[in-house]
């Protein structure tokens, strides 16, 4: 969420940065709001002043042995009045965070313009795109092929955009999942951590997905749980109305977790295969930094994102997002982009965002620079390392063979007990 006393006083610079995303969105509703609340509030406080004073004068009243009747009807109306201002307080409070919940964050100076992923410049690239003698695959072909993907039997049992895995494939999928884990705890220091699986309204507008974007989640019935999108969600609310103390930061924690998507925005997207589904499997990354030092922190994020993929020898580019195609929290994103042969296409397969103090001031999470120093708002970054079901995709176009197998990376195979190839089940 933005600051409002930021947004009340650079109004016009707001504007120009929601331009800047693509949208034409007038603040003047806020104004009104902002300046009905203070207002009221200017008006109770008078009604308080005076009622305090009357209070002493019924006393000084009743001390006299004059009638304070007439006062205390007074006293009464004015209490009334105090009530509804209070219960019109509340309302036009309501809609000022509502108005405030709905307004993205503001891109980053860096950030390039643009309007669609067309627009995103691309960073650096890394590997060698594989060459072929044999007509090349799509996942969604190989998997089924080699028995380890079974689209048709998911269907029967969920419906459309759920996968079921079957022998060497849950094996790879789980064997991803460990070595994701295992790269980012022993050696970029992250603390692994196991959430739930199910979070509240209140994470939710903590992280930005509510109340913007409750269409593309999954609640429960009964309850009011929902069912995590990402485990940015829990993640990043561990430390929820928290103030931590700056010698320890930067807080750094991984985690695996099924993420659930309506999709609701993506019909007819993406429909075969694994790359658009509702239930999806996740290691995630996500960082809580001082102010000053989130950028930095963000170029470490990607680079811990893109060493997965270096290990497993994918080749990939990391593009910056434009500023019309970047997330709702996010002030500058890089997306890590691995090469899908069977696709002949870069396909996202990280977001690796620096969402300074948006969320941070959503969650509440703070930090004191110093001892006793003044507490302020985090900055919190958050990024896929990676998305398993993709990164299974990746291996699955980039190292098959024409005899319909497909090799196991080395880095994986201690976590396969040394298997070195898939080959089609019998």
């Amino acid at each position: 969420m933005l600051d409002l006393s930021y947004v009340r006083e650079h109004g016009e610079e707001v504007e120009a940065a929601l331009r800047r995303r693509g949208m034409e969105l007038s603040l003047e509703p806020l104004r009104e709001l902002d300046g009905e609340r203070r207002a009221v509030l200017v008006e109770v406080e008078a009604l308080k002043k005076h009622r305090n004073e009357s209070s002493r004068k019924i006393g000084q009243l009743i001390k006299a042995g004059e009638d304070p009747a007439p006062l205390k009807e007074e006293m009464r109306r004015v209490g009334e009045k105090i009530s509804t201002l209070g219960d019109r307080l509340k309302e036009v409070e309501d809609k000022l965070r509502t108005f405030m919940l709905e307004l993205p964050n503001m891109p980053h100076e860096s950030v390039p313009g643009g309007s669609t992923p067309e627009d995103n410049p691309v960073v650096r690239t890394w590997g060698e795109r594989p060459s072929f003698d044999f007509e090349v695959q799509a996942h969604w072909d190989l998997g089924p092929a080699l028995g380890i993907l079974d689209f048709e039997r998911a269907a029967k049992i969920a419906g459309a955009r759920f996968a079921l895995y079957v022998g060497d494939g849950a094996r790879l999928e789980r064997a991803l999942i460990q070595f994701m884990l295992e790269l980012h705890t022993t050696e970029h220091g992250y603390t692994e951590v196991l959430p739930p699986f199910m979070v509240n309204a209140e994470a939710l507008v903590g992280t930005g997905q509510l109340p913007k974007f409750e269409e593309d989640l999954f609640k429960t019935l009964p309850g009011d749980y929902y069912l995590v999108p990402t485990a940015e969600v829990p993640v990043t609310n561990i430390h929820a109305g928290e103030i931590l103390e700056g010698d320890r930061l930067p807080v750094a924690y991984t985690a695996f977790t099924p993420c659930f998507r309506s999709e609701a925005g993506s019909y007819g997207k993406d429909v075969r295969g694994l790359i658009r589904q509702h239930q999806f499997n996740k290691v995630e990354l996500v960082r809580t930094c001082r102010a000053d030092e989130s950028f930095d922190e963000l170029e470490k994020l990607t680079a811990h994102a893109e060493e997965v993929l270096r290990r497993l020898v994918l080749p990939y580019r990391v593009v910056t997002l434009c500023t019309g195609d970047l997330g709702f929290a996010a002030a500058k994103t890089y997306d890590v982009e691995v090469w899908l042969p069977g696709q002949d296409a870069y396909r996202e397969i990280s977001s690796c965002s620096n969402c300074t103090d948006f969320q941070a001031r959503r969650a509440g999470i703070r930090y004191r620079p110093e001892p006793g120093a003044k507490a302020r708002l985090a900055h919190t970054l958050n990024g896929s390392g990676l998305a398993v079901g993709r990164t299974l995709v990746a291996i699955l176009e980039n190292y098959q063979q024409a005899d319909g197998t497909v090799v196991i990376p080395e880095a994986l195979r201690p976590f396969m007990n040394g298997q070195e190839r898939i080959e089609p089940r019998g």
